[in-house]
């Protein structure tokens, strides 16, 4: 591009990735913002067959605050361009004090960004040029004031996220909500022409007494609805009664145009205490793919993310796909493979109780691992992940048979303490056969682990504080285990 605007941006940016090259523990392969604070992705979209990624972005530092939308743009889902900032805080206007989540669509040939601002919490719109680069805020902002009269929310702040698409050529819009007391909910409007919208209802009411087969918090956001054609599946990102983050959790059922009958339900992706993935956001691709990414948040200290100078990366290219049962799973982008370089292949290892060892030869800390398990009947098995050879630091990715669990150990993955250290768990979910397979993406700091396809996926972060902790091992306890086949890649930065 020879927009100077564009040509400025990428100094700019290039100047901010090449300051922050050394840091050890900023991710290779993952997309993330070229420095300072990073988290909702937002108005994903593809546009005349490129791929463009805005994500909330704090550009004055590694905190939350002052939010604008950052903007990205890829031919192949795995490198990215850093483009000029798309939309930022006008003083004095509805989103003064920033511009939150929303979504992109094409109205018509115009590029049209749906987005919260804030303070309150508002409906507004952007439209842009031809190239997506310039922005513009047309005077009927905002277009949608607040929550309707009868949502009782005593705040009066939970009203945000809007998500945009087209059926029969009118606009549906969800948002995400609350009802004090209540749940979280989904709030459906409509519209002919972006601006002017007519609320439908609740399409989806929470219940803040849910437990089975999980607890749904008491507000969702980053609602999301995506039609696999027999069934629908609508996402929202929970939170509990004080704004903490709990997980993203999906709803399989049927969507009449009014109102939502779920069926099943399930945690699209598991994060921990912690909850390392939250605010996913999905698009439907020219290719009929869904292609989703959620925020991966820190877990070590804020003050640590303001001295590193960033927060936040965004996952992996996540493809979601619906089960013949409702299920969701959602597995790498296939892209992703064009990453691979050196390779090492192990085959019928057996492990015996007891056997704690690092693989020969293997070391890294941006790896791809397909691991293959035959299944054992009880105690705990599995791979050691960025461990050192002295035994002082690793992280432990452990298979429970008798748990039915894919947990995340991270009591000794750092010598600094300043960071999170709670059990991450994923469940097992149902095989076809004795054999379990760990699909893992290791980038520095960042763990994803997809069992069996994407039916059940987790994440972590870690943060290993000596630079030889490097190494790749295997380990079984309580039992024996067997080691099918162990594949590992190196992986080449996107940048």
């Amino acid at each position: 591009m020879n927009d100077p605007a564009v040509q400025q941006a990428a100094r700019e940016a290039l100047a901010l990735r090449q300051n922050l090259a050394h840091d050890p523990h900023r991710p290779q392969y993952h997309f993330i913002a070229p420095g300072n604070w990073l988290n909702d992705p937002n108005g994903l979209i593809q546009w005349n067959g490129r791929y463009h990624m805005f994500y909330q972005y704090n550009p004055r530092g590694a905190f939350h605050g002052t939010i604008h939308w950052g903007h990205a743009v890829s031919d192949d889902l795995v490198h990215w361009t850093d483009l000029p900032i798309a939309l930022a805080p006008t003083p004095g206007g509805h989103d003064a004090e920033g511009c939150w989540s929303g979504c992109a669509v094409d109205n018509g040939g115009v590029p049209t960004l749906i987005y919260s601002g804030v303070f309150p919490q508002t409906v507004c719109l952007a439209t842009g040029s031809k190239d997506l680069i310039a922005w513009e805020k047309p005077s009927t902002n905002p277009v949608i004031a607040g929550p309707p009269a009868e949502i009782r929310d005593a705040s009066g702040g939970h009203f945000r996220d809007p998500f945009v698409w087209r059926v029969n050529g009118q606009w549906h819009m969800l948002m995400g909500s609350k009802v004090d007391g209540a749940g979280g909910l989904v709030l459906l409007y409509r519209s002919d022409d972006l601006v002017e919208w007519q609320y439908v209802g609740p399409l989806l009411q929470g219940d803040v007494n849910q437990t089975d087969p999980f607890w749904t918090g008491t507000m969702w956001e980053c609602p999301n609805l995506l039609d696999f054609g027999r069934r629908q599946a609508l996402i929202v990102s929970a939170q509990a009664t004080h704004a903490e983050f709990l997980y993203p959790f999906y709803a399989s059922g049927h969507f009449d145009g009014s109102r939502f009958a779920p069926e099943i339900q399930g945690v699209l992706v598991h994060g921990g205490p912690s909850c390392y993935f939250y605010a996913p956001q999905a698009m439907c691709a020219d290719d009929g793919r869904y292609l989703l990414w959620g925020w991966l948040r820190e877990g070590r200290s804020e003050q640590l993310s303001i001295e590193a100078g960033w927060a936040g990366v965004m996952s992996l290219p996540l493809v979601v796909s619906m089960e013949l049962d409702g299920r969701l799973c959602v597995e790498p982008a296939e892209e992703l493979a064009s990453l691979r370089r050196e390779h090492w292949r192990f085959e019928n290892i057996a492990l015996s109780d007891g056997t704690d060892m690092l693989l020969d030869g293997v070391i890294g800390d941006t790896l791809e691992i397909v691991a293959r398990f035959e299944m054992a009947s009880g105690g705990e098995f599995g791979l050691k992940l960025r461990a050192s050879p002295d035994g002082r630091e690793y992280t432990r990715l452990m298979v429970r048979p008798a748990e039915h669990q894919v947990v995340i150990n991270r009591d000794h993955t750092s010598l600094n303490e300043d960071q999170d250290r709670d059990l991450g768990a994923a469940p097992i979910p149902p095989l076809a056969n004795s054999a379990l397979t760990l699909h893992i993406f290791l980038d520095r700091s960042v763990v994803e682990v997809f069992v069996n396809s994407g039916m059940s996926s987790q994440v972590s972060r870690i943060y290993p504080s000596l630079s030889d902790s490097l190494g790749i091992g295997v380990f079984s306890r309580g039992g024996s285990a067997h080691l099918l086949s162990l594949d590992i890649w190196q992986l080449a930065s996107i940048w």
